[in-house]
This record gives structure tokens, C-alpha cells and sequence, in this order.
């Protein structure tokens, strides 16, 4: 299927349907060039990863790592998101309508991963850069050994990670958050509570000494 996709866009096709993928695993990676793909039914791991370009819709739900390593381009779920979407995530944009599992954006590089509903447990564990926006609650460690970029939680927060705090979010950044979720059709303008690093953990001098002998 994959073969076949990148066939079809090296050819100049511009728009594609997948139709009744069957939760399949794989579909749709790997693709560098500008074009849109359209998935009706719910697909399976790491579905949409490695793209650098694409806008890929996908009418269903998602398993694990939806978005994985995606470089540019723009993925929408209108349905419910596995663990670990957006991992790795370098640029571009996604959205998912419903919820999402644990470890929503870990390792996150850069982009907006945007979550119309809740997300679960270590919610931008290790997050280097970038925006993660989750309309109603996440679960606990959010932020966990996040180093850099900024996640903004409409909702409840089950608790902090290490080395996380909360900031004030300024006027023009909800006016901001606002208007992206109006652009993605989702009701509503949350007074969002904002996570950010409080920049501890990746200081030299505050490491053990057994880990100073290790480095």
C-alpha cells in the first residue's frame, strides 16, 4: 500500500482515499512529498509517521504513535488517539478530536499537537520543543523531565512531573490557543493552565556525583 502511495505521488496525484483500512498498522509513512491523503475507518500503529509534507485525515481512531518523528504537513483524527501520539514530533501540526493515551507528545521536537479532548499519563515526558494543547485534563507526571516547550491544559491536571511547574499564561497567548481551536472546530475558549520546565534537571552542577563520574 505504501509502495503504491508513493508511486502515485512521484506521478503528480495530489489527493488519495484509503478506504476500510482495517486497522492496519504502517499506513501511509514515509512520504515526502506535499499531498492529501484521506483514511475513512480507524487504523492501527504508527500510522502517518516519517512525513515530511503530507496532510493526511483520518475518519476513525488511532493506535499507538500516530505522527511519530512527523517533520511537516498536518494530521487530523477525528476520532480517539493510542499512546504516544505525536512522539517524536519535529514539526507540522496534529490534531486529534478526541482523546488521547499516555505519553502524548514524549519526546517532542518542535509543531502543535493538539488533543480536543483528554490526555493520559506523562504527557510530554521529555519534551525538548514545541506546543502540546490538551482541551480538557491530563493525567499525572505531566511534563515530566520536559526540557524546553510549553503545554497548555484546559481542564484538570492529576499532577506535575519532575522538574515541572506552572506558569501564568499571558492575555495574547489565550487569544492565541483560542483562535487554533477555533480553526480545528472546537468549541469553547478554556482559561488554560500552562506547564513549562522549571530548567533544573540539565544543569551540570546539580548532578550526583556518581553521575558526574558516569558522564
Amino acid at each position: 500500500m505504501n509502495r503504491s502511495i508513493k508511486a502515485a505521488v512521484a506521478e503528480g496525484v495530489d489527493e488519495i482515499v484509503i478506504k476500510n483500512p482495517a486497522a492496519r498498522h504502517n499506513i501511509a509513512v514515509g512520504i515526502r512529498q506535499s499531498c492529501k491523503i484521506m483514511i475513512e475507518g480507524s487504523v492501527g500503529y504508527y500510522t502517518a509517521s516519517q512525513l515530511d509534507g503530507p496532510e493526511v485525515s483520518i475518519v476513525g481512531n488511532a493506535g499507538w504513535a500516530l505522527g511519530e518523528n512527523l517533520m511537516s504537513g498536518k494530521i487530523t483524527l477525528s476520532k480517539n488517539a493510542g499512546a504516544s501520539v505525536g512522539a517524536s514530533m519535529r514539526g507540522g501540526e496534529m490534531f486529534v478530536g478526541g482523546s488521547a493515551g499516555a505519553r502524548a507528545g514524549i519526546s517532542m521536537k518542535g509543531g502543535t499537537l493538539l488533543i480536543g479532548g483528554d490526555s493520559g499519563f506523562l504527557t510530554g515526558f521529555m519534551m525538548q520543543k514545541g506546543r502540546i494543547i490538551v482541551c480538557g485534563s491530563v493525567g499525572d507526571a505531566a511534563g515530566d523531565s520536559m526540557y524546553e516547550g510549553t503545554i497548555y491544559v484546559g481542564a484538570d491536571v492529576g499532577s506535575l512531573g519532575a522538574d515541572a511547574k506552572y506558569e501564568e499564561p499571558t492575555e495574547d497567548e489565550l487569544i492565541e490557543l483560542w483562535a487554533e481551536l477555533q480553526r480545528s472546530g472546537v468549541d469553547g475558549k478554556p482559561r488554560f493552565r500552562k506547564i513549562v520546565s522549571q530548567k533544573k534537571l540539565y544543569h551540570y552542577d546539580t548532578l550526583e556525583r556518581l553521575e558526574r563520574t558516569l558522564i
